[in-house]
């Protein structure tokens, strides 16, 4: 998915050899920074320079630093990827360090990649530009998304998965067939899975049902294996009781239910259901200072860490779900 290939340490290289690259700031070079960079008496990182057309990838403000100290060079690193890969070098760099990047410059960076590697996974692109993947997703339903000529794409791990989440059960459930002793994250690995999915494939398999739930046979594309997307509209059961200040509109009804929870017999007089309490409350306490974490999060960490509390959210909201199954199923 492109990036600095080898491990050559940087040299200095003439600063009037470069040519200027394709910035994903909208805004342009930060004067300020420029000037604050050329006033530091450390020295520069190294700016990374796409070697085949000495095209500038990284560094441009270190650049213009460099020159207003009139210094006649620079020290670079090469990117030797192919040409349509440079954009996504320069904005995987400028993401991940320097002067970050605005909302409004990643969001514009995530569609043009979207437009020019329609391949790369939501995931993959959120990776590179720092978004969350249902932001990179919208982007793609708003710009067309080049579903029309991808069948799969690569997420950021560099694996290719099918974009149809029903293909990719099949996958697994075909593979569980030859292999019954393979475990879920095996198979998960193999079909581009959650081993959540994974284990519903299984025991939809175990029941003789179909693997693939039957508002997903008709699924064709768009959304990624493993992945649910509830969409605005899906709510939990119970939900109109859980309203309030978000992230925390049901904390004092949680300590409640934990309490009554923690008091149950059922649980706490056998080794299984202390087991199963001690497991519940060092989960269930809720992320504790979420409103201070939320003011010191460093701008370029914000988009990472709600996407991991996105997922962390969508896995509670699949274990609700299995519960309520199988309480429906045995009741």
């Amino acid at each position: 998915m492109g990036g600095r290939s080898g491990r050559e340490e940087a040299r200095q290289i003439p600063i009037d050899s470069l040519v200027p690259g394709d910035s994903p700031r909208l805004g342009g070079e930060d004067s300020e920074h420029v000037r604050l960079l050329a006033q530091s008496d450390d020295p520069l990182p190294p700016i990374l320079v796409h070697r085949a057309s000495m095209r500038v990838v990284d560094g441009a403000h270190r650049l213009r630093a460099a020159v207003l100290r009139g210094e006649e060079t620079i020290a670079a690193e090469f990117f030797d990827g192919d040409e349509r890969d440079v954009f996504v070098a320069a904005v995987r760099a400028n993401v991940g360090h320097g002067l970050p990047l605005t909302l409004a410059d990643r969001e514009a960076a995530a569609a043009r990649i979207v437009a020019s590697h329609p391949q790369y996974s939501d995931r993959a692109i959120a990776a590179i530009s720092g978004l969350a993947a249902k932001t990179v997703a919208a982007i793609r339903r708003r710009g067309g998304g080049g579903n029309e000529q991808v069948t799969a794409r690569i997420g950021r791990d560099g694996r290719v998965r099918p974009l149809s989440s029903a293909e990719a059960r099949r996958v697994a459930s075909e593979t569980i067939a030859r292999h019954p002793q393979a475990s879920l994250r095996a198979v998960a690995r193999l079909a581009g899975l959650s081993p959540a999915t994974v284990r519903d494939v299984r025991d939809r398999l175990g029941r003789g049902d179909d693997p693939v739930p039957p508002g997903q046979r008709e699924e064709g594309r768009g959304q990624l294996p493993g992945r649910r997307h509830p969409g605005p509209e899906r709510r939990h059961p119970g939900a109109e009781n859980r309203v309030g200040r978000p992230g925390g509109g049901v904390g004092r009804d949680r300590a409640t239910l934990l309490r009554n929870l923690n008091r149950d017999p059922s649980l706490r007089f056998s080794e299984s259901g202390r087991h199963l309490l001690r497991w519940i409350l060092s989960r269930a306490s809720g992320p504790e200072g979420w409103e201070q974490a939320t003011e010191k999060m460093p701008s370029h960490c914000a988009y990472v860490v709600a996407e991991v509390a996105r997922g962390c959210a969508e896995e509670w909201l699949a274990f609700a779900d299995r519960l309520e199954r199988r309480m429906r199923e045995t009741g």
